[in-house]
Formats: structure tokens, C-alpha cells, sequence
């Protein structure tokens, strides 16, 4: 896109003149309320986390790449912009002109997950964990954001070795399964250049398996069908220890990052990590779905390949007790068993 198409775009939709809804709800907060630019903000997170962002009584910049989705962003409150979040001119563009105190990089780009190639499912989700991060971080710069807060995951990346359960010092998978590694050095990428930027407060949102709407696991979503169906069996010993977190819980953390993050990584998942053994099955009951199948883990690996073997076996939960305590959060959905259903 030019960038007189840019100017247009922000020129056009005018949501503070629009409705004047924002700019009243800013002005009644007395000096508490920040200017937040969210990348990625018609995403699964971002359309959940736009209106908690103006409810607390900030001024919210969303950008999305399609200019279709301007017109939801206003109703959620936003001033839109329409950038490319691979085009680093768009983006210092569109951050010099919304001038904001603190930007939120919620941009991924996921599709149908296939495990046997991991790094190909990812590979647009890693060039905006990599490119779509520095292009963001160099725009944060240029008009001195106060704080930076990025998405992160933290269901598969951890070390596969020691306790179960990781906290934030643990350590990242040294030798993570060969159709992961892209996806894993993406994701170490976009956590070193957040944190490591000294010019602003770097914070990076680790969040577990998403569940709730707009997710794959969700009525109708990807992953749900596919244990409705029996085509999500337990592998092996199915040990591996996942940690999930409700979508809603996941956007009301992000707003607590906004508010009062201090620089690091926080693991933002719910109280109740649990293995496959215990939380597919239990899943499998509350969908009405038959009991989930068994099979080795080379049977396993052969459909699902060794990325898809490893997360069933062998990936460790996290701790969330670093977020409940620095970001004031408490998840509403504690645990995957109520979540579910909810």
C-alpha cells in the first residue's frame, strides 16, 4: 500500500468523530489512561482485547492488514489503520502518526495446524515473530513508546528435561524437534528483541493453548472436531503436560501488561497444567465425544510426525504465579475442566 493510501485510510475512518465514544471515555479518566497501538488487533486476542483496552479508559490505535475490518475496529471502540506488518515503512507510518505511549504486537497468522510440518504451518506467524517484530520495536523507537508488550507461547517451547511444570527462568527446548526448530528460533528471536530493548519497558506475554471462541479449540474450531470425530488419539504414554489458558483471561492479562508490566516474561496460563492422559479424555466427555484412541508412539509419530509426538509425550507445562502476581491477574477460568465447558 502507498503511503498516501495510508493517510487516506486514517483520514476516512475517523472513529473519534464517528462517535465520539473514545475520546469522551479518555477525557473522564483523569490523566490514567495511555495511548495503546495494537498490532494484530482484529485477531483472536486483539478483538477481545481492543474493547477491554477502552473500557479501562484507554485510547486505542488498532492496525489490520485488510481494510474490510476497519469498520469492526471502530465498533470496538479503536481508531483504525490499515498497514502491512511486513512493510517496515507502513508500519513507522502507521506508528509515527498514532504517536502511542505503548504498542501491543499481537500479530500471528495461523492456520490449520499440520504437526508433520510445523515450520510450514508457522512460517508466516515467524516472519511476523521476527521481521514483524523489529519493524514494530524500530517504529516503538522512533516516537519513544514507554512500553512494548508482545504475544509469546509457552504450550511447547520450554527445556523437555526436570520438572514438569517450568516457570519463566526455566529454559527453552535446546534441542527442539527438527520441524519445530524455525518456529523456536522465531520465538527466542521476538522474546530477545523485546526484552532487550533498553529504550523502553520490554515486556513478552507467554500464553498457553488458547481455548474459547474464535480458537481451533472451540465449538466448530479445528482441534474440537477432531476429538469429536476420534482423530485426536492419545500417543504413547501421552505424558506431555500442557498448560491452557481461556482467550478472554489471555486479553484481560494483556491490559494488566499495558497498565503495569515491568520489563521480562511472564507465563500467562491458568492454574491447572495437565497432561494428555488426563485433560484429552476428560475433553473427549464434556463434547460427547467417544473416548479418544490409543496408539503407540511410533504409530503417532508416523501421522503426526516427531513435532506431533513430542507434544503429546513429552512438552512441560508452566507457572503462572510471576503474572498473578506482578500484572494484579486472576484468571476466570482457573482451570481447563470449567473452561471447557463454559
Amino acid at each position: 500500500m502507498a503511503q498516501g493510501s495510508l493517510r487516506a485510510t486514517w483520514r476516512d475512518m475517523d472513529c473519534h468523530s464517528h462517535a465520539g465514544y473514545l475520546v469522551k471515555l479518555v477525557e473522564s479518566t483523569e490523566g490514567a489512561a495511555v495511548k495503546v497501538f495494537v498490532a494484530g488487533a482484529t485477531g483472536a486476542i486483539g478483538n477481545r482485547l481492543v474493547p477491554r483496552l477502552v473500557a479501562a479508559g484507554h485510547q486505542v490505535v488498532g492496525m489490520t492488514r485488510t481494510e474490510s475490518k476497519q469498520a469492526a475496529l471502530c465498533d470496538l471502540g479503536a481508531s483504525p489503520v490499515v498497514a502491512d506488518a511486513l512493510d517496515p515503512d507502513q508500519v513507522a507510518d502507521a506508528v509515527g502518526k498514532a504517536q502511542p505511549d505503548v504498542i501491543v504486537h499481537q500479530l500471528t497468522a495461523i492456520a490449520a495446524i499440520d504437526t508433520r510440518h510445523f515450520d510450514r504451518a508457522f512460517a508466516l506467524t515467524n516472519r511476523l515473530r521476527t521481521q514483524g517484530t523489529d519493524h514494530l520495536l524500530s517504529a516503538g523507537r522512533a516516537v519513544g513508546v514507554r512500553r512494548f508488550v508482545a504475544q509469546s507461547y509457552t504450550s511447547w517451547p520450554y527445556a523437555r528435561t526436570g520438572g514438569l511444570v517450568k516457570s519463566e527462568q526455566d529454559p527453552l527446548d535446546p534441542t527442539p524437534a527438527r520441524e519445530m526448530r524455525e518456529s523456536l528460533a522465531a520465538i527466542r528471536h521476538l522474546e530477545a528483541a523485546v526484552t532487550g530493548a533498553d529504550w523502553t519497558e520490554g515486556i513478552v506475554l507467554r500464553y498457553g493453548a488458547l481455548y474459547g471462541p474464535g480458537t481451533s479449540m472451540s465449538a466448530g474450531g479445528e482441534q474440537f472436531e477432531m476429538i469429536r470425530k476420534r482423530k485426536f488419539p492419545l500417543v504413547g504414554n501421552a505424558a506431555g503436560v500442557w498448560s491452557f489458558v481461556h482467550i478472554a483471561d489471555a486479553a484481560d492479562a494483556t491490559v494488566g501488561a499495558v497498565e503495569h508490566g515491568e520489563r521480562g516474561i511472564y507465563n500467562v496460563v491458568d492454574d491447572d497444567p495437565a497432561p494428555v492422559a488426563d485433560w484429552l479424555p476428560a475433553l473427549a466427555k464434556k463434547l460427547g465425544a467417544p473416548k479418544p484412541w490409543r496408539v503407540p508412539r511410533f504409530v503417532g509419530r508416523l501421522f503426526a510426525g516427531e513435532a506431533g509426538a513430542v507434544m503429546m509425550t513429552e512438552v512441560r507445562g508452566a507457572s503462572n504465579a510471576k503474572a498473578k502476581r506482578e500484572l494484579g491477574w486472576q484468571p476466570e477460568h482457573p482451570s481447563w475442566r470449567e473452561g471447557f465447558a463454559a
